[in-house]
């Protein structure tokens, strides 16, 4: 377990770090669409390197333990880049609405600057906590720190289950407007080419939308709607699942699947082998 963990955080930290690198170095790159991607790998980097770490000494070194106030203070983190997460993929929709809806306006709409601007209280602390001390989960979060204060936690729930769908939902449902939109834009477009383009450009980010998205309403509704019930393990599956998977996934869809992206790398790779030819001809000549 620990060395998968370790491997997916490798690729992760990996994946997101040269789409970061990316962009600082290629001046191309200085778009509205781009500054989503590097938002995004940014947040990605951020909990992963939160959230992973102290899981994989849990399993390699079995070092399960963690003090009271750091554990907070993940928890906070945690919930931090989950909210930037879906806000990023909120902004990541509006964009696709307006360059595909309103494509003559998207240029003056969705500049950089714009961009900038758009991406730039839990009560916990106050529990008692006198008893047991064994999170069940991965990492620290509201609802396992909860579970363990010595008092009725019921209020604390209703009021982080309301948050957490208001953080989620708010966004989401921006996201479903967006895409019907879209959907009926995408109709109207004469071209048969033009439609499968528009079709392959959002159904890439869709995918990733709805992985984040849905399981993320099953493991919060679990424990507040009494006809979603799951057990511990399948909520840590679950809470992996959709923690893991699309940071692990979204470097690769965006190199295979962007023009620009694609032909960065090619032009990189072109540019060492023409380098190491160099160096070995040099070698011969000596």
């Amino acid at each position: 377990m620990a060395a998968l963990l370790f491997c997916i955080y490798i690729a992760v930290i990996t994946g997101n770090s040269l789409i970061v690198v990316l962009f600082v170095t290629e001046r191309s790159l200085f778009k509205p669409m781009y500054i989503i991607m590097l938002s995004l790998s940014l947040s990605d980097i951020g909990f992963c390197t939160v959230a992973l770490p102290k899981v994989i000494s849990r399993y390699w070194f079995n070092d399960g333990y963690i003090t009271f106030y750091v554990c907070l203070f993940q928890r906070q983190l945690i919930h931090y880049f989950g909210t930037l997460n879906s806000l990023i993929m909120m902004i990541m929709a509006l964009d696709r609405y307006l360059a595909i809806c309103y494509p003559l306006r998207y240029p003056v709409l969705m500049t950089n600057r714009t961009m900038r601007l758009l991406i730039g209280l839990m009560q916990t602390v106050k529990l008692p906590f006198c008893g047991p001390n064994m999170i069940a989960h991965c990492f620290c979060d509201a609802g396992s720190i909860n579970q363990l204060a010595c008092a009725d936690v019921s209020q604390q729930k209703l009021i982080a289950y309301g948050v957490a769908m208001f953080v989620l939902l708010g966004p989401f449902s921006f996201i479903i407007f967006s895409y019907v939109c879209i959907l009926v834009s995408v109709l109207r477009i004469a071209n048969a080419q033009g439609r499968m383009k528009a079709f392959s450009t959002c159904a890439t980010q869709l995918t990733i939308i709805i992985i984040y998205y849905v399981p993320r309403f099953v493991v919060y509704s679990s424990s507040n709607v009494p006809n979603i019930q799951i057990n511990s393990s399948q909520r840590i599956a679950l809470v992996m699942f959709y923690s893991l998977l699309p940071p692990l996934v979204n470097p690769f869809i965006y190199c295979i699947r962007i023009k620009e992206v694609r032909q960065f790398f090619l032009k990189w790779c072109v540019q060492r082998n023409r380098m190491s030819l160099k160096v070995h001809r040099l070698t011969i000549s000596k």
